[in-house]
């Protein structure tokens, strides 16, 4: 499976070393343009949306490319649940369907 627009993936970054985990939405000459969130945040994210919590959410972030170390598709891997999987498990919804409610409740 190619790496593309509505690609669930895994930004690695560097200077400084981060991972932001969410839906791809482009690569161009200038960056990365993704709408997702902190790795390091993903777990409490989860925990909160599935006890009905408030947090803060998924949001639309952008990468200069000289920072992008690689970008991986969130994918299974034997055993191992994609981050997708462990979501829907989780929460109980689709993680396209959490995208698409949070983007729409911040529109004006």
């Amino acid at each position: 499976m190619s790496i593309g627009r509505g690609s669930m993936v895994i930004v690695v970054l560097h200077s400084p070393r981060e991972k932001c985990w969410g839906r791809l939405d482009r690569i161009s000459a200038a960056g990365v343009f993704l709408r997702g969130i902190d790795l390091t945040a993903f777990d409490d994210w989860v925990n909160a949306l599935r006890s009905g919590e408030t947090f803060f959410g998924v949001t639309d972030l952008f990468f200069p490319l000289w920072r992008v170390e690689r970008i991986m598709h969130d994918e299974r891997s034997g055993d191992v649940p994609s981050l997708v999987e462990k979501f829907e498990a989780s929460v109980g919804r689709s993680v396209r369907e959490v995208f698409a409610s949070d983007s729409q409740s911040l529109a004006p």
